[in-house]
Order: structure tokens, then sequence, then C-alpha cells
């Protein structure tokens, strides 16, 4: 027995690696070599089909060519990826409209497939019948270019929360990709992808915080696909942000008194936007004079007992809120003015004029005549200012007072000079 060493047998079997490789690949090599001998000798047999691979949009018309060299005359049939022969030498073989032969020479032959769908993909077989087969296989790919996206409410945009929407592009080849834009920023979203066979969904999720500035905010979401050639398939989508009204009453400025007219219209702002609107007086019913339209009060021929504070208030599913406003009206305070008079004048022969006849010396000023129509009489009011009135009251008590106390005084001096029995002369 012959004892070998470590490193010889490596050696050993090193050697018969090598030796085995070496006979791998001379049994490649020769065949191939004569092989490639063969088809340079006989270039037709080696080269008689050719075919090209076709890209085409699903719905599109599909151009499937095979190549001929040298051709002889020798059967060519076409097949369809489930070997099923479409033509033999031109002529129909499965009957499907959709496929056309139009065009049958000895260098190119090519059908059409009209109508195509991702059921159609495949390998198309080109085979030429000689004294050997020869074949070869056209890939057929169908582009599935998205639809227009939709977007989805997964979640309430209510003022003070999250608002979350989902961008849906259901049907594309390859899948596609989706992208949020506000403002043209990208807003992150979280993307999900299904395999529905041939064909690909894709969905795209964003939440974003929002506030009562938000509503009516424009968010985009944009597919982009290789199919579209550079384009866009975007869908708009306005931001619907709920929130709790907000009231105002637009009241008149100035003062009103008796006889005047009242207006007040609620302003409300709230999403969604109340429709009922409740008018009402504190601690009392609304005027018989008063008319509601929408969101306008409407009191007409005011008096003092109109006075008081009105209520607006509105309400939807996210709160309510509601203004007051208070009435104050003012008595009407009619002067009566003196008019001069007219001293006597001798008859004229002039013509006679429209201006009204001069009112009497007595005639109040709520009792003057209109200009433009003599026999209409029209009720004026003149108002004095509280100050005024006030400052007469006032120097009318100051004159009363002067005088009791002077009447006083004197009525005390008359009865000291009775006691005394001194002339009135001697008090001065």
């Amino acid at each position: 027995m012959t004892l070998i060493s470590p490193g010889k047998r490596n050696t050993q079997e090193d050697q018969r690696g090598i030796s085995t490789m070496a006979l791998s690949v001379w049994n490649y090599c020769v065949p191939l070599a004569i092989i490639t001998a063969a088809c340079l000798v006989n270039t037709a047999r080696c080269q008689a089909v050719q075919a090209e691979n076709v890209t085409v949009l699903e719905g599109g018309t599909a151009q499937i060519s095979c190549r001929l060299q040298n051709y002889d005359g020798s059967i060519v049939v076409i097949q369809n990826p489930r070997r099923q022969t479409l033509f033999f030498n031109g002529t129909r073989a499965l009957k499907d409209d959709r496929f056309q032969m139009v065009l049958f020479t000895q260098r190119l032959v090519r059908i059409t497939l009209t109508n195509v769908s991702v059921s159609d993909e495949g390998g198309y077989f080109c085979q030429l019948y000689t004294d050997a087969t020869h074949h070869q296989v056209a890939t057929l790919s169908v582009s599935v270019p998205p639809e227009t996206p939709t977007v989805e409410v997964k979640q309430e945009a209510v003022e003070g929360g999250e608002a979350e929407l989902t961008c849906v592009s259901p049907r594309s080849k390859p899948a596609t990709t989706l992208r949020w834009m506000r403002n043209s920023r990208e807003i992150p979203g979280v993307v999900s992808q299904q395999d529905n066979g041939k064909t690909f969904s894709v969905s795209s999720t964003i939440r974003i915080p929002v506030e009562r500035k938000d509503n009516g905010a424009a968010l985009n979401c944009e597919a982009i696909h290789p199919a579209l050639s550079g384009q866009k398939r975007v869908r708009h989508y306005r931001l619907d942000v709920y929130f709790a009204p907000t009231v105002r009453i637009v009241s008149p400025t100035g003062i009103l008194r008796e006889g005047d007219s009242l207006s007040l219209t609620c302003s409300i702002t709230g999403n969604p936007l109340p429709r009922d609107i409740l008018w009402s007086k504190i601690n009392d019913t609304l005027p018989e004079r008063a008319e509601i339209s929408g969101p306008t009060l409407q009191i007409s021929r005011l008096s003092q007992s109109h006075n008081g504070t009105y209520l607006c208030q509105a309400q939807n599913n996210y709160g309510r809120a509601a203004d007051h406003y208070t009435l104050l009206v003012y008595e009407n305070v009619s002067v009566t003015t003196m008019a001069p008079t007219t001293p006597p004048t001798q008859p004229t022969t002039t013509k006679p004029t429209t201006t009204p006849p001069t009112t009497s010396l007595l005639e109040p000023e709520s009792r003057l005549l209109d200009p433009e129509d003599p026999g209409a009489v029209v009720e004026t009011h003149s108002a004095v200012p509280y100050a005024v009135i006030g400052g007469v009251l006032a120097l009318l008590v100051f004159t009363v007072i002067c005088v009791l106390i002077v009447t006083i005084w004197c009525s005390v001096r008359q009865k000291g000079s009775y006691r005394t029995r001194e002339p009135i002369l001697a008090w001065y």
C-alpha cells in the first residue's frame, strides 16, 4: 500500500479537475465550431428566419414581422403563444378576425393584431419548414397606461385634526408612480402595490394636519408612467375642512327714532354652512311687525316698546355660535317754529309761480307744505339736542333758586327793621 501525502493528494486532484474541465470544453467547443463552420458554408439555412420583438399600448395595433432569407417557397407557419397556428403559408388557420395577414413576400411576412390586450402577450413563433425546421420567436409586450387616479377620503378633515387621503391607480403595466403635490411641493405618502396578474394597482396615502384656513386648499395626485411619454395624469382635489360656525350681526349706524325702520343681517361662516338661522329677543318675544327673510330681520315703524336685545343663533354638526344686538329707540321731539310774516304788496301783473303759500305765524313746523307738491302735507320733526334742553332747564332752576334766596334775604331784613323800630335808611 502506497501512502500519499496531503500535498501530493491535492496535486493529483487538481490535475484530475483540470483534465475534466478540458474534456468539457472540448466536448462543447468542437460541436460549436462544426456548427459555426456549417453556418458559414450554408448561410441560408442558419439564418433562414428572423423575428422582431414588439411593444404596444393596450387597445392599440401590433405588427408582428418575420424576415426570411433565401426563401425557396417552403412552408411558413406563424403561431400564437399557445402554439395555435394563426397562418399557414398566408392562409388563415385560426378564426380570430383581429389577426390579419398584411404582407407575404420572399423576404418579409407581416401580420397585424388589433385591439391588443394583456392576454395577447407572449412569444409569437415564426417557423420555416425546410430540410430542418427553423423558427424564431417575436415577443409581444403590452403596456397599460394608467387612467386618471381617484382620491378616496379615509378620514374627514376636522379643524384641529388630521385629514387622511388615498390616491388610487387601479390598473397599469408596469406599475405606475403616484405623487402627491401641494403648492408645487411634494407631500410624502405611504405607497402600496398589488399584483393583479399581468397588471398592477397602486395607492398612495397621506395624513396631514388641518386648520380652518386649509379649507379649499388645492391638492394634486399625479400618475407618472413610461407609456405616457413624459406626460402626467393628474387628479385635482379641494380639501374640505369641517369647522364650527361663527356669527356676526351687521347693524345700521346712527341713532334710531320712533317711526324708523330697522334691518339686521346675520353674517354666518362655517363648514357645513348652517341652514337654519334662529332670531329671538332676550326675555321677550319678537315684535309683531318683525319679518325674517333668510339671515335678515326687519322691523318697520319702530317704537320704544321694541327696545331690547336681539339674538341671532346658528349651529352645525361641529358646534354653535350666537351674536346679539341691543336696540335703543329714541323718542321724537317736535318744536314749533315761527315763520316770518310777508308784508302786503301791491298786486302785480306777473305770472304766478308754483311757490307754496307762506305759513302763518303760529303754524307748527310739523304741518309744512311740500314745495314740490303744494297740496301735500309733510310731517316733519325737529329734534333739539338733549344738551341744549338740559342747559335751558339748568338755567331756569338756577334763576329760580337765586330769586328765592333774594326774596328770603329781603324778608329777613324787613322783619329785623320792624323789631328795632329803626328807619330803613339806618341800615345803609
